[in-house]
């Protein structure tokens, strides 16, 4: 997920005093990113509902030295408590499969996003092609194992596994 992130930053072309929004932003690495690419000059909302996700994320934030650029707050990703047209990039990652409604949360990001301004979103979801499924379900299945052995974090990856299962955009 952080070389995706990667890339994905690479694409946004996000500039030093840009106003960014991260939905669904968890434990804020994201968040924390775009804090560095939009420098002392721009903003970073971090928006999340958790509490729980908004006090991890605000420490990172704070170890990280930017709280002078990013703002947490806790909020409905389908409701964003923003005027239209306010962001330069909305960002949103391995968050859509855990609201009642994507695309809900999708249109949101667009209309709280300037003209010309670009959106990222991150999420796994199910192949359809029978071949690619087989080898995706294997992947998935060892992942949650793999992540115990490296970084003894079981859980949230066998919660990313159950959750992409479950998600689906239509």
């Amino acid at each position: 997920h952080q070389q995706w992130r990667k890339v994905a930053m690479q694409r946004l072309d996000v500039q030093p005093g840009n106003f960014a929004i991260d939905v669904c932003c968890g434990s804020g690495d994201w968040t924390i990113a775009l804090a560095k690419a939009v420098g002392p000059s721009g903003q970073v909302i971090g928006l999340d509902f958790s509490d729980q996700m908004l006090k991890i994320a605000a420490k990172k934030v704070d170890e990280a030295g930017l709280k002078d650029r990013v703002t947490l707050v806790k909020g409905d990703a389908m409701h964003l408590p923003y005027d239209d047209d306010k962001f330069d990039v909305a960002t949103i990652g391995f968050g859509l499969r855990n609201v009642p409604d994507a695309n809900q949360v999708l249109r949101e990001m667009v209309r709280v996003v300037r003209h010309n301004g670009k959106i990222a979103c991150l999420e796994t979801s199910k192949p359809t092609n029978p071949v690619v499924k087989l080898g995706w379900n294997a992947y998935f299945k060892t992942v949650p194992v793999m992540a115990k052995l490296a970084v003894n974090k079981y859980s949230e990856y066998h919660y990313l596994l159950r959750t992409t299962k479950e998600f689906i955009l239509s």
